[in-house]
């Protein structure tokens, strides 16, 4: 994403008005190794935007369905200026390990393939898609997780498309950026 577009990108999160209490909420989503985290992390320094991870939720490499619900009682909470929690997921022990507390914000930018599902949208003041091929996607997601993510390749990937056929996320993206061109 060239500076100007990521510019641009800023001044529309700034001009969009909170949708879950007074947090403003803005979904990055797109398939793995698209650019989402990247991203995220980038707008989090820019606008002092707090970050959720959904890698710290997704229950495993076969997790991707249950998380958009863990995602919206976060978002319940945080609607009515509560502390929204769910279980941090300890890849190591391949189990659920402690809490993780996500509390309102003026801005939290949720990063994560699930992050713009149906179930979600009514909090959400903005979704971003995030696409690039699938050889640089693929590229990437080994490169940044190397032999752990590997093995699973194909498993998120079959997940990925069941999920994003059922949700349309892309068609309900307010913006989407394509990276890796």
């Amino acid at each position: 994403m060239t500076s100007h577009r990521y510019d641009e990108l800023v001044a529309i999160i700034r001009d969009r008005q909170p949708a879950c209490g007074s947090t403003t909420v803005v979904a990055i989503d797109g398939p793995s190794g698209s650019g989402k985290t990247s991203l995220a992390d980038q707008l989090g320094q820019t606008t002092g935007a707090a970050v959720l991870h959904l890698e710290d939720l997704y229950p495993g490499w076969h997790g991707l369905a249950a998380t958009p619900p863990m995602v919206r009682r976060i978002l319940d909470s945080i609607a009515v200026e509560e502390v929204g929690s769910a279980a941090r997921w300890d890849w190591v022990e391949d189990r659920p390990g402690p809490a993780l507390l996500v509390p309102p914000a003026p801005l939290l930018v949720i990063d994560g393939v699930g992050s713009g599902a149906a179930v979600l949208r009514p909090f959400l003041s903005l979704l971003i898609w995030v696409d690039a091929p699938t050889a640089v996607r693929k590229q990437r997601a080994l490169a940044r997780d190397g032999g752990t993510y590997a093995p699973f390749w194909d498993v998120w990937a079959a997940q990925e498309a069941e999920h994003f056929s059922v949700e349309h996320t892309r068609r309900h993206a307010d913006v989407v950026v394509r990276t890796g061109v």
